[in-house]
């Protein structure tokens, strides 16, 4: 589940993701801390070393999203999360641990975790997972659910692997998210001029993600001759 306590349909997808460290090794949480610091729009609001410390920060900071390490001194990390949902919290957690068994990931997916992430791990690898975080929650928030088609959009990606996920350099999973929902929000084509007014971006940001979508297959090019006789690249998004 993604909590979306904080947001509204008034918020736009750059509003800052609260998030939560829980971890008993201080030093790790202060490298994990500094890790989602880099990664917008994510901020750390707080951070906890046992399972009674999460539960009660929960409570007061009412965090979107819980990086969650299993081995607490007090608590198995895994039943922090029927009590945060007791309590009501609608959090995301975010399991970050060095448990490789495999009870302990099926645990975690029984608990409906965002994702799991095993110690030791590079920048990298906890950046592509918020991003894809951020972008699957922009998703959620932001949806009309006409079909079944519109509800496997949503739930697409929770656990891709993330070579498949993976943009090329320069490019921002927020903003293709934008223009996704551009393309699939328009009757007919856009071309990059008008993508780019109806997302804010500028015409050859918008022309290199819409080139994107489409050699991905993600979207279709159609060419529109006008007046000047130099034809038009226009867009479409397939399904």
């Amino acid at each position: 589940m993604i909590g979306t306590h904080h947001m509204n349909s008034t918020n736009s997808m750059s509003d800052a993701i609260d998030v939560l460290v829980v971890d008993d090794d201080f030093m790790v949480t202060r490298v994990h801390r500094t890790f989602v610091e880099r990664v917008r729009p994510f901020r750390v609001v707080g951070t906890a070393g046992t399972g009674e410390q999460a539960i009660a920060a929960v409570d007061e900071l009412r965090p979107d999203l819980v990086l969650l390490d299993l081995y607490l001194p007090d608590i198995f990390g895994l039943d922090v999360i029927p009590r945060l949902r007791t309590a009501g919290h609608d959090c995301d957690v975010m399991v970050i641990s060095a448990a490789r068994e495999a009870e302990a990931v099926r645990g975690a997916v029984r608990h409906g975790v965002v994702d799991y992430l095993l110690k030791p791990f590079e920048y990298e690898d906890l950046r592509i997972r918020l991003e894809r975080y951020a972008a699957q929650r922009g998703r959620l928030l932001t949806t009309v659910v006409r079909g079944q088609a519109d509800v496997d959009r949503v739930l697409a990606g929770a656990f891709a692997p993330s070579s498949g996920n993976a943009l090329p350099k320069g490019l921002s999973v927020e903003t293709a998210d934008l223009i996704e929902r551009a393309l699939r929000d328009t009757d007919g084509t856009l071309s990059a001029t008008e993508c780019a007014t109806a997302t804010g971006i500028s015409r050859v940001s918008a022309r290199r993600y819409l080139e994107y979508f489409h050699a991905a297959g993600s979207a279709e090019v159609s060419l529109r001759y006008g007046a000047a006789g130099r034809p038009e690249r226009r867009y479409s998004w397939r399904g």
